[in-house]
């Protein structure tokens, strides 16, 4: 038995697993010792993997498999949740499973090179799909497992060669989503803990470390990522050669197991880039929640992921597809914050793309086909966020991405240290647009119509590389309400920026009195404004619950939610509340006179009475005639 890897594990995690070596040591399990810290990339590294993903800005996840045929529904029933898990979530036995799904599975009108240019068209510089998701159902013919698309579906083909193919032929970068932690669909594998009493799935709740506490998970675990998982990712990476490989659901492992599954794929390939669900800081990049409708800023790496309606796998049933317009702005948001899109489409079990996300790609596709140098190839803006969009930065271009277009044909651009010579739209780049400076505003004189209502691009040709104060923020137009995202904010204390999905889209662990949210603003008008505060705050448990997650029920233990006091202090100003528990709450807290030039606005404790305050997400400031 060797033990020998524990202690700098537990070093790497600051001592976060709250175990001796010989706690371990009583769990009576081998394994090959891997130390972390030889797994830490150098900054040369890391840039030689993600030159090209950088660049790319724009991706496809596809989440495709034998569950796409039944399309959300089980003997009538209709699916609550993603469709990709329906084995899960209806405990379909492994017997029905293959006769229903994998039996009937022939998806006929698959045609590769249709979603690659569907893909190419829209924007998207590489394609991530489902090689094996939780089901344990491998997309390719693998040779370490029968239970694969080509000895266990009436198609007989292999899509993923297809589709490396295609992406070839069009310059697309190509790699796998594998399941590396769950596998439904071998009898001696994590997860199935309905039908073979496995561990891994629901059953395993709560705490960091609860592998300590279930010691006959540990070998399970172990001779599934030795017999199957390591030797599947390893033929996906020889038959394959990837680009990227994107993990998912690590904490339904042990650590040194993901551990052991990043050690055999740097060794195999060092070049491959990796996502970060593998192992919390040793992935090549960082991975947004699912769904994520906000970003807040970011110094490292990272990617968004968003799906076109709300499950990754078809669903027949979810119709709850965004608008194109959502995703065009959504790209320019991460652009903007220095990151990547990687968004979802479930196709339909017949191999055929769902013609509501058709209809969303070629509504991408016209826009890029006007637009794409304002994502592909930039960086982060060094400018503060602007009251008409974002804007996002390549060279020595600046590119506006403007959603709210000026009724008055001037765009105020605010936060720019560096001169510009010439100003265009990339709708009619041989026209220039006037300019005017005036008291640190550049006022850019654009048509009274947008030429793209949900957003127009100007690009403007700086004289060097564009510096900028990225916290000071410009209001200019006083007439509509203002809203100011605490995503956006300074925070001061032990405050994080929340997940960002459709649910939670502000701050979290407001637990100490010194937290507080701050905006610099700089307003170019003087006026009165009616305040109000948009929050969430969770309410109290009174015992364990279970809630339903990405990957399975979690365990939620009881706490007594969100409680106290607070206080928004603006211009001078001070506007005080009570928290009310709940999803998301409005208050109109007052009016304020914010006076002309640099102001500051600011959220702070004034009691906790529960675990936390709250989780403001918003402050907006909406004018009132005098």
């Amino acid at each position: 038995m060797k033990v020998n890897f524990i202690l700098p594990l537990i070093g790497f995690w600051a001592l976060s697993l709250q175990a001796t070596t010989n706690e371990l040591a009583a769990l009576n399990f081998s394994t090959n010792a891997v130390d972390p810290t030889t797994m830490v990339s150098s900054k040369e590294e890391k840039d030689s993997r993600l030159g090209w993903w950088r660049n790319a800005r724009f991706g496809m996840f596809i989440h495709w498999g034998i569950y796409s045929q039944l399309a959300g529904e089980w003997q009538g029933q209709e699916v609550k949740g993603y469709a990709e898990h329906i084995q899960r979530i209806f405990k379909i036995p492994q017997e029905a499973y293959r006769k229903e799904a994998a039996g009937q599975f022939n998806p006929d009108k698959f045609n590769a090179e249709k979603w690659v240019l569907d893909a190419k068209n829209a924007g998207m510089g590489y394609i991530v799909i489902t090689a094996k998701h939780h089901d344990g159902f491998a997309m390719y013919d693998s040779k370490v497992s029968d239970w694969n698309i080509v000895k266990a579906t009436p198609f007989h083909r292999d899509p993923m060669i297809e589709l490396l193919h295609a992406c070839r032929k069009y310059g697309i970068r190509f790699g796998f989503y594998y399941s590396h932690a769950f596998d439904w669909g071998e009898k001696n594998a994590p997860g199935n803990d309905w039908e073979w009493n496995n561990p891994g799935g629901d059953k395993l709740l709560g705490g960091q470390a609860w592998w300590l506490t279930t010691p006959s998970f540990i070998p399970t675990a172990h001779r599934y990522v030795s017999e199957k998982a390591i030797p599947q990712i390893e033929e996906l990476i020889r038959n394959y050669d990837p680009d990227i490989l994107w993990f998912d659901t690590p904490h339904k492992l042990p650590p040194w197991e993901n551990l052991r599954i990043l050690s055999a794929v740097r060794k195999l390939k060092p070049s491959l880039v990796v996502n970060g669900r593998l192992f919390k800081g040793l992935g090549d990049y960082v991975n947004t929640c699912d769904n994520p409708f906000e970003f807040s800023p970011k110094e490292e790496d990272w990617e968004g992921i968003p799906t076109t309606n709300h499950s990754y796998g078809y669903n027949q049933f979810d119709k709850s597809h965004k608008p194109t317009g959502f995703f065009i702005r959504l790209l320019a948001k991460a652009a903007a914050r220095g990151g990547n899109l990687l968004m979802n489409i479930g196709p339909m079990g017949t191999g055929e793309m769902d013609p509501k996300d058709l209809t969303i790609l070629a509504g991408l596709a016209k826009w890029w086909k006007v637009n794409g140098e304002s994502i592909r190839g930039t960086v982060a803006t060094p400018l503060p966020v602007q009251q008409w969009g974002e804007s996002t930065c390549k060279g020595n271009i600046l590119y506006l991405h403007v959603f709210d277009w000026p009724e008055d044909g001037n765009l105020p651009l605010w936060g720019l240290l560096t001169d510009v010579s010439r100003a265009t739209l990339l709708s009619d780049p041989t026209k220039p647009i006037t300019m005017a400076k005036e008291g640190g505003i550049l006022n850019i004189k654009v048509p009274l119509q947008a030429p793209d209502i949900i957003d127009t691009v100007v690009a403007l040709v700086c004289a060097a590389e564009p510096k900028g104060n990225p916290d000071d923020r410009l209001i200019y137009n006083n007439s509509k309400p203002i809203p100011l995202r605490t995503m956006d904010a300074l925070l001061e204390g032990n405050l994080k920026y929340e997940v960002g999905n459709e649910r939670t889209q502000g701050v979290e662990n407001w637990k100490k009195k010194d937290s507080s949210v701050t905006w610099t603003l700089n307003l170019r008008e003087k006026g009165i404004y009616a305040l109000s505060i948009q929050y969430e705050a969770t309410k109290a448990k009174n015992k364990k619950t279970l809630k339903e997650g990405d990957a399975g029920k979690e365990l939620v233990l009881a706490d007594k939610g969100a409680g106290g006091t607070y206080v928004v202090e603006a211009g001078g100003q001070k506007l005080s509340g009570t928290v009310t528990q709940g999803d998301v709450i409005n208050v109109p807290l007052g009016k304020v006179t914010l006076a002309l030039g640099p102001q500051k606005i600011r959220i702070m404790t004034g009691e906790i009475t529960g675990s936390e305050l709250f989780a403001p997400r918003s402050i907006t400031l909406t004018p009132v005639t005098p």
